[in-house]
């Protein structure tokens, strides 16, 4: 059994649950003081990470990984940057990007059954110039507040 004592280190186990801790804080920190571009930007690049994870455990035939990685892609997509879309307000823009997302989303829920490294990085080639198109954007939106 560990004992906590000022003069050791936590085990690996330990110091691995306090980084993701300190990195949820960070996240959660993040989110709630950042603007709502760069909420989106988060989403974006939240999007590429799980996206990269999926990939990764595919490669290492980590099922459940797989699984995690994608649910979580799938979710940034529908409940992120979907639902985001005003498509009153958002014109053709908002019709493009809405009908992106559904295919990003169908083509991530055949690459999970799939297994399907090459499906997962045709989204992420459709997500990237968007997700670029939107960093460009940031410094005009940010200095208009």
């Amino acid at each position: 059994m560990y004992t906590a004592s000022p003069f050791s280190r936590p085990p690996i186990a330990a110091r691995t649950g306090l980084a993701n801790a300190y990195h949820e804080v960070g996240v959660v920190t993040g989110v709630t003081t950042a603007s709502p571009h760069r909420l989106v930007a988060m989403l974006y690049d939240g999007l590429m990470t799980e996206l990269t994870k999926a990939q990764g455990a595919i490669g290492k035939k980590d099922v459940e990984g797989k699984c995690t990685a994608i649910s979580r892609a799938v979710r940034i997509v529908d409940e992120g940057l979907k639902s985001a879309l005003d498509l009153q307000q958002g014109g053709q823009i908002a019709q493009d990007l809405n009908e992106l997302y559904a295919y990003v989303s169908m083509r991530l829920t055949l690459a999970n059954l799939r297994s399907s490294p090459e499906m997962i990085e045709e989204c992420k080639r459709l997500i990237e110039p968007v997700r670029e198109a939107w960093k460009a954007i940031g410094p005009q939106v940010e200095g208009a507040r």
